[in-house]
């Protein structure tokens, strides 16, 4: 079962490649400020489900420590 998922996403890589068309379009036909601001949007947009689970393992952490003593 490992062997196969490997193999796919291995493979699959190639459809991968085209996930975000609209954000592609802007960057290739604007300037370099857009693409910075595009890239630290993308970038600020991506720091909260990491805040979020990490914020969710620190209080799941805690909780355990507690249980055991």
């Amino acid at each position: 079962m490992k062997k196969l998922v490997v193999f796919i996403l291995i493979f699959s890589t190639h459809f991968l490649n085209a996930q975000c068309a609209m954000c592609k379009a802007v960057v290739e036909s604007g300037d370099i400020s857009q693409a910075e601001g595009l890239n630290t949007g993308i970038l600020y947009l991506m720091i909260f489900p990491y805040l979020l689970v990490g914020t969710l393992f620190y209080f799941i952490i805690k909780s355990r420590r507690k249980k055991k003593i």
